[in-house]
């Protein structure tokens, strides 16, 4: 079928009619629009596919200019010498004189105001670059909207990158396809996942839409592993390389250099984001030399192959899988594949044994956000290590040296899921999986899994004895201390932590871990009444954490001195306390000292008066624990402040107010929740309290809670 093209004159416009509706892209379309007006020369670039094409020109049938929008399709043309006359002939202009195009071109725009679209530029950017140049130059009535896979790279471009569908939008393309395919489709959760995979690229979501004719939207799914097969019958009305996804790609992949090409196929081992230190150490060598990777990586940069993006850990770069895809496909071919996912191993193994020695220092925040941002890559390391039989050994290490992740930053279930795997495996080399078994009981007990949990540390323990490993040892009964701990048994939790604090001091081991076993032994001391000395404890630790920069120990420090102020009815201090408390961890996303940190600002709001918002904070408190793990470890110790909280709170609620309370607090989220501890509260109103507003010592219990009988399990608190 021929474009529809609006009826023109040699001063109308050719602009083709679009023959489909135009979904999404408002805030985009809004953008380029208002660029168009600033701006002489614009550039949507983008992947192929994305919808750089249909986006220019619905943007410039906003547009009004005096004299039209002429569109000029290049894709066609191959030989830079054409460029001109292929301007020529979409201007609808004929010339039988012996004058050159460029000539024509600039008598026929003289005094003319119109909007010129070069589409598909990209494999003549030198040739559309020079022509642009001039005649912006010497056209002062001209606007140029520029579309291609790269910036034309001269004087006065606007560049306006466009990145593919958001979600929503990727969803209502693909009901709204189908529907024209005949196809009636509901937006449901396959929908939505076969988009993500499509990585929002109008292209393949129109090319699975024209699939949906004969499959599901989960049958698709489930072939989508070969995507470029699959997607496949572009309509006819539409630029070749437009026909099949494999096209698509592969006219990018065309334009690129052999160094380009290289490149991009070596990035494809990599998952999610990266940074230049990554690349430069997995993909440079054999056809690549160090020198040139920067270079090469911004051309892929500059043709959409790649996408440049700012996070919290720094530049980053990305590439879409589908365009991971095509590169996987020739790193296959090239029979590199095996070496590359060795050197991205490699690279993955020093980036986690640096994070695990800084963690322990001023830069503990920033390692949060390496690992959050290089989690996908950590997660194919792992995945190699545990696939490949020569690597077990590796893959213990891996999953163990991430502890401070899979329990500082809430993570807990994936780290159990890896830490099982790796442990599973015997690598014959006792050492690694030593630390894998203890992470895996730490990991254990804080999800409230006391079995699991026992048994890996005994084993750690007996193993480790067995190789003389002290250092095994000590972490082995550190965390049987713990054990302890949220099971209620003090005199044992104190035996063993006192025990492996000593033995760290002995082998010369300081770091959060070690800091954490003198905290969870002040927490002995504490629930056994020795606040004093608990305090002592914690002192120290919070000294200790504010030489080394430390932020994640010293927030569970400040959790016990903060419960030590509240015992003394010293309200504002351990308000404060805590406030500290609860923004570390909630800036490390540590769920568990999140929590632990809510459920005692609820019990000093209490105390303070406001019994409402104490039964506010409890609920959400009950909200965020199902993410960690048992509430209150199933510990009668950590439980009895609880208890004491929501007691008083329906003293002078009643059941039903403080109900409604708690329910309101259930209903946050885990950000709305922190605020509202932190006193960033909305006014709203509360159920009064029945009667005077009276609190005293007695009331909320300014003592030692009592203990009741215990539940064995839970988890500890660090």
């Amino acid at each position: 079928m021929r474009d529809q093209r609006r009826p023109h004159s040699p001063d109308s416009g050719n602009l083709p009619l679009e023959l489909s509706t135009f979904v999404g892209r408002s805030a985009e379309l809004g953008e380029l629009t208002g660029a168009l007006t600033d701006a002489r020369l614009v550039t949507v670039t983008g992947a192929g596919g994305v919808g750089k094409s249909r986006l220019a020109a619905h943007a410039a049938s906003r547009c009004a200019p005096r004299d039209g929008v002429w569109h000029v399709e290049l894709t066609p043309v191959r030989d830079p010498e054409f460029v001109d006359y292929a301007v020529v002939e979409a201007l609808g202009l004929t010339d039988h004189t012996t004058r050159l195009p460029r000539e024509t071109l600039l008598a026929h725009l003289a005094g003319r105001e119109l909007l010129l679209i070069l589409d598909g530029f990209e494999h003549l950017v030198d040739a559309c670059a020079e022509l642009v140049t001039d005649l912006l130059r010497r056209v002062p009535g001209l606007t140029v909207l520029a579309v291609g896979r790269r910036p034309l790279d001269v004087a006065g471009e606007l560049l306006s990158p466009l990145a593919p569908l958001g979600e929503d939008d990727a969803v209502e393309l693909l009901v709204a396809r189908a529907a024209q395919h005949g196809v009636a489709v509901r937006d449901e959760a396959d929908v939505r996942e076969l988009c993500r995979r499509m990585d929002g690229i109008p292209l393949a979501i129109e090319l699975a839409a024209g699939r949906l004719r004969t499959l599901s939207p989960g049958q698709v799914l489930e072939r989508l592993a070969d995507r470029f097969r699959l997607l496949t019958g572009g309509g006819r009305d539409g630029p070749e390389r437009h026909r099949t996804l494999r096209t698509a790609v592969g006219w990018s992949h065309e334009l690129c250099t052999p160094e380009e090409r290289l490149l991009w196929a070596r990035l494809s081992v990599f998952a999610g984001r990266f940074d230049l230190d990554a690349v430069e150490y997995v993909c440079a060598g054999q056809g690549l030399h160090a020198d040139d990777v920067l270079d090469v990586l911004s051309e892929l940069l500059a043709q959409s192959v790649l996408a440049r993006e700012e996070t919290e850990a720094g530049v980053r770069y990305r590439m879409l899988d589908t365009i991971r895809a095509y590169g996987a496909e020739w790193l296959t071919a090239m029979g590199d594949a095996a070496r590359l996912r060795r050197r991205h191993r490699d690279w993955y193994l020093g980036l986690t044994t640096w994070c695990e020695l800084e963690w322990f220092s001023p830069r503990q925040g920033e390692v949060a956000a390496r690992v959050e941002a290089e989690l996908p890559n950590l997660r194919c390391a792992l995945e190699y290590c545990l696939g490949e039989p020569d690597e077990a050994h590796l893959g213990h290490y891996l999953a163990g040296s991430l502890w401070f992740y899979w329990v500082g930053c809430g993570r807990l279930s994936e780290g159990r899921h890896w830490l099982e795997q790796a442990v599973a495996l015997d690598s014959g080399r006792e050492r690694s999986r030593l630390k894998a078994l203890w992470v895996l009981g730490y990991v254990a007990i804080l999800q409230g899994d006391a079995v699991p949990a026992l048994g890996a540390l005994h084993e750690c323990r007996e193993e480790a004895e067995r190789a003389g490993d002290p250092t095994a040892v000590a972490y082995a009964e550190h965390r049987l201390g713990c054990l302890a701990l949220v099971s209620d048994d003090m005199e044992r939790a104190e035996t063993l932590l006192g025990s492996a604090l000593g033995r760290y001091q002995e082998i010369g081991e300081l770091n959060s871990n070690v800091l954490m076993g003198q905290v969870e032994l002040a927490m002995t001391r504490a629930f056994q009444g020795d606040l004093p000395d608990a305090v002592r404890l914690c002192e120290d630790v919070r000294r200790v954490c504010e030489d080394h920069g430390e932020r994640w120990a010293r927030s569970y420090a400040l959790y016990v001195l903060a419960y030590a102020a509240w015992a003394d009815g010293d309200l504002t201090g351990a308000r404060a306390l805590l406030a500290d408390c609860l923004a570390a961890a909630h800036s490390f996303h540590d769920l568990l000292g999140s929590v632990l940190a809510v459920e005692l600002l609820a019990l000093v709001t209490g105390a303070e008066g406001d019994a409402a918002e104490a039964a506010v904070l409890q609920g959400a408190a009950g909200g965020m624990w199902p993410s960690v793990g048992l509430p209150l470890f199933g510990s009668a110790c950590f439980n009895a402040p609880h208890e004491l909280c929501e007691t008083a709170a329906r003293e002078r609620l009643g059941d039903e107010g403080y109900e409604e309370c708690s329910r309101r607090g259930t209903e946050l989220d885990r950000e709305a929740a922190v605020r509202r501890a932190l006193g960033q509260r909305p006014v709203d109103a509360l159920p009064s309290p029945r009667g005077p507003v009276r609190h005293t010592q007695a009331t909320l219990g300014m003592r030692k809670p009592a203990a009741s009988p215990t539940r064995k399990g839970g988890e500890t608190t660090g």
